[in-house]
């Protein structure tokens, strides 16, 4: 098992961790975690853009002029495309963009992007993360200890609340719960912190 040094609120060493090796020490696929992101991205697509067809427009029922003899291009109704407020072609319609992963091959990506964190150092587990009351000074004082511009904090239980709250107008931080991690967080913010009572909680739950 690997060992990590665990900080406290001020970046001091106040002692060590070992991490489970089904969790983070897995042979990293990057194809699954490249499924995992796309799936991710794909999932967040509402898929309500929707525009009309030259069959859908109002009006257009009249050929516009005759055929021949006019000395302007024929047309078959202002309705068509090249017209100003003519339909679209190949307009977008309402769809479903979502992509289904297999359950073991998510829980692999998940696996395989924490043990990337861990394999480049960007990996932080702090004793506790509390703060008594919401304050973004008291977060942002938290953050400047460890010179923390962009990172994922992931928190478990009560204190979480004011944590959350601090952070969330602080550029560059994202809280979340350790039920709400996905790949893609994991992987767009630099450094990923973990509080012990969260990493307890994700390793019940995911190794």
């Amino acid at each position: 098992m690997a060992k990590v040094t665990v900080y406290n609120m001020n970046a001091e060493q106040v002692g060590e961790v070992e991490l489970q090796d089904t969790l983070f020490a897995v042979d990293v696929k990057e194809h699954l975690v490249h499924q995992a992101v796309v799936a991710h991205l794909a999932n967040r697509r509402q898929g309500t853009q929707s525009a009309k067809t030259r069959a859908e427009v109002r009006g257009g029922g009249r050929k516009p002029w005759k055929q021949k003899g006019t000395g302007r291009a024929r047309q078959g109704s202002i309705r068509a495309p090249q017209w100003t407020g003519g339909g679209v072609v190949f307009a977008p319609k309402p769809r479903d963009y979502s992509i289904k992963l297999n359950k073991k091959e998510r829980q692999f990506a998940l696996k395989s992007a924490l043990t990337s964190r861990v394999n480049e150092n960007k990996f932080i587990v702090l004793d506790e993360l509390t703060l008594s009351e919401i304050k973004t000074k008291a977060m942002k004082n938290v953050l400047d200890a460890f010179n923390l511009k962009k990172a994922l904090l992931v928190t478990e239980g009560e204190a979480s609340k004011n944590v959350r709250l601090s952070a969330r107008n602080i550029q560059g931080i994202k809280t979340s719960a350790v039920n709400n991690i996905n790949v893609y967080d994991i992987l767009k913010y630099d450094t990923f912190v973990v509080t012990k009572e969260a990493l307890a909680k994700l390793e019940e739950v995911y190794a």
